[in-house]
C-alpha cells in the first residue's frame, strides 16, 4: 500500500463542500486508490478516512483537509461506514503502509516479515477494513477469456506488465528506457507492485517514486533498499505506528 503524502490544506479552514477537494487530491497524489493502488480514470470518490455519518460517523470531519484520502468503489463500498480508530489502523497518509506488505505473482497482499505483533494486527485489520485480501472473482467473456474486475485479478494482470517490462529492460539496459517503463506505470497503477518487481533495480524504483507524484519520499531510503520504518512524524493524529 503507497504510503502518501496529502500535504497542508490548501486553503484556510474546511471546504464547504467536501466534493470540492477532489481536484486538489487529484494534483497531490494522483489518479489512484489511495488503498488498493488501482489507477482509476472514472469514479474515484474523496474518501473520507474517518466515516462523515452513520453510528460511528464524524460529522464534524465531513469536510476537513486531514480526513480525506481517494478511494475506488470496491474499496469505498467495503470500508462503508465502519468505525475507524485511527489507532486500530495502518492508514497511508500517517504510516509507512509500504513496510507493511508484500505483494506476489498471484495477486495476493500477505503481512510483511519483521513485523511486531501488533504491527500485524494493526497491517490485518487495515486489510480487512477495505477488503483487499478479498479472492478472485472469476469472470469469462464470450470467448471464454477471464477478465480482470476483481482488485486480485488485476494485480496479478499488472504484475505480468511489469514482469515483461523488466524483461525487456534486460534486453536494452538504458536510463532512457528506465524513465519510460516509470511513466507507463503510472498508467496502470499498483505502485507496490512496480516496486517489488523491480526490487534489484534501485535506479527505476527512484524513478517510480517520482513518477507516482503523492509518494511519501521519507518512507524510502536513498537508495530506495529499504522502507524507513517507523514513518517520520507529520503532524496526524496517531501516526508512525510503522
Amino acid at each position: 500500500m503507497r504510503p502518501v503524502l496529502r500535504g497542508d490544506r490548501p486553503q484556510t479552514g474546511d471546504f464547504a463542500n467536501y466534493r470540492d477537494a477532489f481536484g486538489e487530491l487529484v494534483s497531490r497524489i494522483g489518479m489512484f486508490c489511495s488503498y488498493c493502488e488501482r489507477r482509476v480514470a472514472t469514479q474515484l470518490a474523496v474518501e473520507h478516512i474517518q466515516p462523515k455519518d452513520g453510528p460511528y460517523g464524524h460529522p464534524d470531519m465531513e469536510r476537513r483537509w486531514e480526513n480525506f484520502l481517494l478511494g475506488c468503489v470496491n474499496c469505498n463500498s467495503t470500508k462503508g461506514a465502519k468505525d475507524v480508530v485511527l489507532a486500530n489502523l495502518l492508514l497511508p497518509d500517517r504510516d509507512n503502509t509500504g513496510a507493511a506488505y508484500e505483494y506476489t505473482m498471484d495477486g495476493k497482499i500477505k503481512l510483511a516479515t519483521g513485523l511486531t505483533a501488533s504491527q500485524s494486527t494493526l497491517a490485518m485489520n487495515t486489510l480487512k477494513l477495505v477488503g483487499l485480501d478479498k479472492p478472485l472473482n472469476h469472470v469469462l467473456d464470450s470467448n471464454g477469456q477471464l477478465v480482470a474486475i476483481d482488485r486480485m485479478s488485476q494485480r496479478m494482470e499488472v504484475w505480468l506488465i511489469a514482469r515483461a517490462s523488466k524483461d525487456d529492460l534486460q534486453a536494452n539496459p538504458n536510463d532512457a528506457f528506465r524513465r519510460q517503463i516509470a511513466r507507463a506505470a503510472t498508467g496502470h497503477g499498483f505502485f507496490s507492485i512496480w516496486m517489488t518487481v523491480f526490487q534489484d533495480d534501485s535506479a527505476v524504483r527512484k524513478l517510480l517514486i517520482k513518477e507516482f507524484k503523492g509518494t511519501a519520499v521519507d518512507c524510502f531510503d536513498p537508495n530506495t533498499t529499504h522502507t524507513i520504518s517507523p514513518r517520520p512524524a507529520n503532524g496526524l493524529a496517531d501516526g508512525s505506528k510503522l
